[in-house]
Formats: C-alpha cells, structure tokens, sequence
C-alpha cells in the first residue's frame, strides 16, 4: 500500500498567504519557500481565515505549555507578503493542521491535498509540511485576516 507522498521545506525561508483577483473572483494562495525551491498552493478564503484564527489559539497553547518560549512578533512587511510567481499551484489544499517542535521551536503548517473523485485515495494524496518560526506562522496569520 502506498503512503502518502511528503514534502517538508524544514525550516522554510518564508511562508506567506495571498489572494490575486477582483473580489469575488479572487484566488487563494498559501506559499513558502527555502532557497530556490518554492511551494505554492490554492486555497479558499475560509481556510485562510480559520488559519488565521487557529494560528493564534495554537501559539496561546503552545505559550502556555512551554512558558519560558520567548515573545513572537506578529508584524510582516506587506511588500514581502505577497506571492511570486510561479503561481502554478502544486495542489489545492483540503485540510490544514499546525504542529509544534519544542526542541527546534519550529511550527509544522501541515496542508493536505483536496482528494476528488470516486476513485481518489488518502494514497495517493500529498502532504506539504512547512516548518515556520512562531513569528512567521503568526506573520501569515495575520497577514492572512488583512487579505480575507
């Protein structure tokens, strides 16, 4: 039986949310990237926005169980946030989920593909692990409410 195929960017330079488009049209980007390898996905605008609010939820947790981590910051400069292209996504994106690493103090965003069709199985599916800093995740998180 085949697993599902992983591609971890572990830690990633930069990870960002986007939406190109007029509104009502617009199309939802997660991207990140590590050196010269880049990582764009679709998403809707309602996974962007739980993220966003589940980034926050998760780092309260995460801050709570470990209470010596240090402070993050939530700002992001809005010329970085913006995707680049290539805008071909990998995948559009089904499920998201965050994990946390407290020996590397690293957040995992793990983003699933949306499987369709009858003949469509978890096998075949792909899963994007990007390890952020808890500054980046809440960087996007936030970045992610001002464009949703």
């Amino acid at each position: 039986m085949a697993k599902p195929k992983l591609i971890e960017l572990r830690p990633v330079g930069h990870v960002t949310t986007d939406a190109i488009g007029p509104a009502g049209k617009r199309i939802f980007y997660i991207q990140a990237w590590k050196d010269d390898r880049t990582i764009t996905l679709s998403c809707e605008k309602t996974q962007i926005q739980s993220l966003a609010v589940g980034v926050e939820q998760f780092l309260a947790d995460v801050n709570t169980k470990y209470a010596d981590l240090p402070d993050t910051s939530a700002e992001y400069d809005e010329d970085q946030m913006h995707v680049h292209p290539p805008l071909e996504p990998m995948f559009r994106i089904g499920q998201l989920g965050l994990g946390y690493d407290p020996d590397a103090d690293l957040v995992a965003l793990e983003l699933r593909e949306l499987l369709e069709g009858e003949g469509s199985k978890a096998d075949d599916q792909t899963v994007v692990r990007l390890w952020c800093t808890r500054s980046q995740i809440r960087a996007l998180a936030n970045w992610g409410l001002e464009i949703a």
